[in-house]
């Protein structure tokens, strides 16, 4: 059973940056996809960002391309969300999510999502605010 802990989350004024973490355990980590997702008030889950099992492949939401970077540190067992120029907009609880398959194909970014939708591993998620 794999473990997922985030951690970095907080409160922080528009502009402003947060680095977020990702402890996993369990699991062979090297050989996962990780994703990050979020969700804030009232609204469903959205995607943020995911990093293949090899960390050669990024995909990014559209709304924090430029601004969010992700990484994986297999050594570690962690990955890891850099939030910068935050927005009031990026208020959110912010999820990791593990890919159940080892070493599963990222060539569609749809399918990943999927995968992790609906048979990923997920931690419990850290309180991003974002102040105006």
């Amino acid at each position: 059973q794999v473990q997922l802990v985030e951690s970095g989350g907080g409160l922080v004024q528009a502009g402003g940056s947060l680095r977020l973490s990702c402890a996993a355990s369990g699991r062979t980590f090297s050989t996962h996809n990780m994703g990050w997702f979020r969700q804030a008030p009232g609204k469903e889950r959205e995607f943020v960002a995911v990093i293949s099992w090899s960390g050669d492949t990024t995909y990014y939401a559209d709304s924090v391309k430029g601004r969010f970077t992700i990484s994986k540190d297999n050594a570690k067992n962690t990955v890891s969300l850099q939030m910068n120029s935050l927005k009031p907009e990026d208020t959110a609880v912010y999820y990791c999510a593990l890919d159940a398959w080892d070493e599963g194909d990222t060539s569609s970014l749809l399918l990943l999502l999927q995968r992790l939708n609906s048979i990923g591993s997920w931690g419990q998620g850290t309180q991003v605010t974002v102040s105006s």
